[in-house]
């Protein structure tokens, strides 16, 4: 069935689908704000690494929970119902992201950080509710060229972290030149634009069923494919999809920007490889047609672990485009293109199995990816920085200590860090802001306190703090190219165990056999 009987079948086919796209790159601009501006959370509040990718990693948890349990009642709610609630819940927490200053204010650290994180956890309830329904939706719309719609669906993601990374890199400012940059809360509210788009375009729209409960498929026999020797695969991979896709994401033009000496300049980075993902998903299909979906897989693994391993050992500007092009190539596909197998292999499963996979991989990416990655820098900065000069180390060090599972490590505070970064010159004018308006901060007088002690010794530390700042990023990436290396060795042994019953064909919903 070609893509114009489908649209011939449901005359709004193609509006649903980009609205669902819109909806998608609203998740992106918000997510990809976030990302630029960690670097003025940890500033502006004193976060460690490990609780900022704690902030972030929260919301993609909470974006896995919404997916894996809405998508048990999505059919039997409705579509249109669900989005309406994504609708609203967006605006929640954009109230509650800017409620941080205030919080910060009156009850410190803490309560920033615990505005900040029910912040990004709501906004991502949004954000999985919208996953919820667009995924099945697509696939039921399009059932013969699910790869190729599905990546041209989600294409959404990498076109909203183009234009949240371009509002970011414009807004990021230039410390050489003390342009300090537009300050986070007007950046962080520009991702109510494109829910305002998908609202409108969703306005009046009938939904169709899933392929699963058109043809009468129970809820007990959608649950049953969860437990197939196949799809528990599935699950375990995408997994590791979500760790080294999201999970990177979340740090990636941080990490990126400290190599190359300049936060823009990462952001610019994280632009640009996301505009070549938004472009490379809209040819999937004609890839797919020559090597299959696992193919298609398999050769993205390979082509994530490369980058990553590329990144952990860039010098300089050059290095890393290359590196990020090859990283860029690598996971282009991997998220969509699982979701297109998923439903090929388990059309009974309907909306319950792409939204456990979706769902999966952000559990993964929220408590594992966007956290361990933190923690891995924090473990490796610190380390390097206690090897090099243990002064300079204590100067720095947090208060608090960093914590993964069971593993700990002591970090570096961030606001510290900011103040050496720019000498000082940002406390000092937050300090002239307090004394015009007659107000007293404890966070900032301490912060003062400290700095008058560190001053004398920041030209050596800084140059020091940097290097070991660069070093924990390095060595986080090369790590986390062991999870893309894995998924390729998975998704080859895949490839043969389909070879030897003939290829990989997607099963037609009468012919599934649960497997």
């Amino acid at each position: 069935m070609s893509s114009a009987s489908v649209s011939n079948q449901n005359p709004n086919a193609m509006r649903l689908l980009w609205a669902g796209f819109m909806a998608i790159l609203a998740a992106g601009v918000g997510f990809a704000i976030r990302g630029g501006i960690l670097g003025q959370w940890s500033e502006q509040f004193g976060f460690t690494m490990t609780e900022l990718g704690n902030i972030t990693g929260g919301g993609l948890t909470g974006f896995g929970i919404v997916i894996i349990l809405s998508s048990l009642i999505a059919d039997k709610v409705g579509y249109g119902k669900l989005m309406l609630l994504a609708f609203l819940l967006h605006f929640i927490s954009g109230v509650l992201t800017l409620a941080a200053p205030f919080a910060f204010a009156s009850g410190g650290k803490q309560a920033a950080y615990d505005c900040l994180f029910w912040g990004m956890f709501i906004f991502a309830i949004g954000n999985g509710l919208c996953e919820t329904v667009v995924n099945p939706l697509t696939a039921t719309l399009f059932p013969k060229n699910k790869t190729h719609y599905l990546n041209i669906l989600h294409a959404g993601w990498p076109a909203g972290l183009v234009l949240g990374g371009l509002a970011s890199f414009f807004m990021a400012g230039n410390p050489d030149k003390d342009i300090p940059p537009i300050d986070w809360k007007i950046q962080m509210s520009l991702f109510l634009i494109p829910v305002l788009a998908y609202g409108i375009m969703l306005l009046g729209q009938k939904f169709p069923k899933s392929e699963a409960e058109s043809a009468g498929i129970t809820l007990g026999q959608m649950l049953g494919t969860l437990f197939a020797p196949l799809m528990i695969i599935l699950l375990i991979i995408h997994g590791m999809v979500g760790y080294v896709e999201l999970g990177t994401d979340s740090w990636i033009s941080k990490i990126t920007g400290s190599i190359m000496g300049s936060p823009a300049y990462g952001l610019a980075l994280f632009v640009y490889t996301s505009l070549l993902m938004f472009l490379l998903r809209f040819v999937a299909g004609p890839i797919v047609h020559q090597i299959s979906s696992l193919g298609l897989l398999c050769i993205s693994g390979i082509l994530g672990a490369i980058g990553l391993t590329l990144l952990g050992n860039a010098e300089g500007i050059v290095m890393c485009i290359i590196a990020a092009t090859v990283y860029a190539c690598g996971k282009t596909f991997l998220w969509p293109t699982m979701l297109a197998v998923v439903s090929e292999q388990f059309p009974k499963g309907g909306a319950i199995s792409i939204g456990m996979v979706g769902g999966i991989g952000m559990l993964s990416a929220g408590l594992l990816g966007g956290p361990a990655i933190g923690f891995k820098q924090d473990f490796n900065a610190s380390k390097q920085l206690q090897s090099v000069d243990k002064d300079s180390f204590n100067r720095y060090k947090s208060e608090k200590e960093s914590e993964f599972f069971t593993f700990k490590t002591v970090g570096l505070d961030g606001a510290k860090v900011g103040v050496l970064e720019d000498n000082g010159k940002e406390l000092k004018r937050a300090g002239e802001i307090l004394a015009k308006d007659k107000k007293e901060d404890k966070n900032h007088s301490q912060l003062v306190a400290w700095w008058e002690l560190a001053k004398a010794s920041s030209e050596k530390d800084k140059k020091l703090v940097a290097e070991a700042g660069i070093y924990g990023g390095k060595e986080a990436l090369k790590l986390t190219a062991f999870v893309p290396a894995t998924m390729a060795v998975l998704y080859l042994l895949l490839l043969l165990y389909f070879k030897s019953i003939g290829g990989y064909k997607p099963v037609s919903i009468g012919a599934d056999s649960g497997k």
